[in-house]
């Protein structure tokens, strides 16, 4: 597969990643533990060299996953991880914390279930109102120094708080949704992004399967679904938004691809230094994503992408209140 660099000090990764979250955590049960040891040693046989995890994706079950699968090929890889949320949650909410004793704490633990001695990419996993950015940057900094991690990353932060991070440490990637139904980064983030040379690593780059046209009204999801919540996947939103993925199904027929590879393949065509990291639990939906990569939509197809998106509105928030309040700062 190609590869792509991830900021100015160049974190070299597979143009296309893999999330891991889905294998643990957040689409119903978990994948069987054998199961997503192979799914995830398949990526990396087939070119896939970046691989994203969090303490919270379980919680901890999923660094744990990720480390056992990659521990036999651990220095052909590279492995992000986040902290940021308190864990486990003594009121069972997932309450933010980054204060800087409990990020090296966060840190030690990440380590082990790792299996490893080195985190390649660290990212704080949401903004925490309640300690200044610079203390987490610097927090991060002094661990680069230790040598128990390498690259700094953030998640979901805006523009003004990755400027104050990147000035005491920098940031080589954010990590934020970005996708053909969820494009308000284009405002703001990406040109801050570009100023400073930090790379993006879009989450739900296929809009957490809604792009795939698997998914339409009638849809019914596991109980334990965490798009049950979500109002974009109210059956009201579903039926409003189809035309987005009819509008993929047509490029993707005329081009012999799947909608989900023109999905990605517009992400890759955004920015050079985009690598999204699509995640899945089924061997076939794997390799149709790392197909992706050898996806090239020309110029006219890209031109008739964007006077297309410029007659849809996509209905329903993308978080519900909540977890809206915490994107963005």
């Amino acid at each position: 597969m190609q590869k792509r660099t991830l900021g100015r000090d160049g974190l070299e990764v597979s143009a296309i990643g893999l999330g891991c979250m889905g294998l643990s955590h957040g689409y119903g049960p978990a994948a069987n533990t054998q199961d997503a040891i192979k799914l995830i040693r398949t990526a990396y046989e087939r070119g896939v060299t970046f691989f994203d995890t969090a303490q919270v994706y379980g919680p901890f079950t999923n660094e744990e996953v990720v480390g056992e699968a990659l521990e036999p090929i651990r220095d052909q890889v590279v492995i992000a991880t986040k902290f940021g949320f308190e864990l486990p949650s003594p009121d069972g909410q997932q309450n933010l914390n980054s204060r800087p004793d409990y990020i090296r704490q966060s840190v030690e633990g990440s380590l082990k279930r790792l299996r490893t001695d080195v985190i390649d990419l660290l990212y704080q996993h949401r903004v925490d109102p309640n300690v200044p950015t610079e203390d987490v940057a610097g927090t991060v900094k002094d661990l680069i120094a230790e040598g128990k991690v390498k690259y700094f990353g953030l998640s979901e932060a805006g523009a003004g708080t990755i400027r104050r991070a990147h000035a005491v440490q920098p940031v080589i990637a954010l990590q934020s949704e970005y996708s053909l139904w969820w494009r308000e980064p284009d405002k703001e983030i990406l040109p801050t992004l570009e100023e400073l040379g930090i790379g993006l690593v879009p989450f739900s780059p296929l809009g957490k399967g809604f792009l795939t046209g698997t998914i339409d009204a009638s849809t019914k999801f596991d109980g334990n679904d965490f798009r049950n919540i979500v109002p974009r996947f109210s059956e009201e939103a579903r039926k409003a938004n189809q035309g987005l993925v009819d509008l993929l199904g047509q490029i993707a027929s005329a081009k012999h691809v799947t909608p989900a590879q023109v999905a990605l393949a517009w992400l890759l065509a955004r920015k050079p230094w985009i690598v999204p990291i699509p995640g899945t639990t089924k061997l076939h939906r794997l390799e149709e994503n790392i197909g992706a990569a050898d996806v090239e939509l020309s110029p006219d197809e890209l031109q008739m992408i964007e006077e297309a998106l410029s007659t849809i509105t996509v209905h329903g928030d993308r978080y519900p209140a909540h977890l809206q309040a915490r994107v963005g700062r």
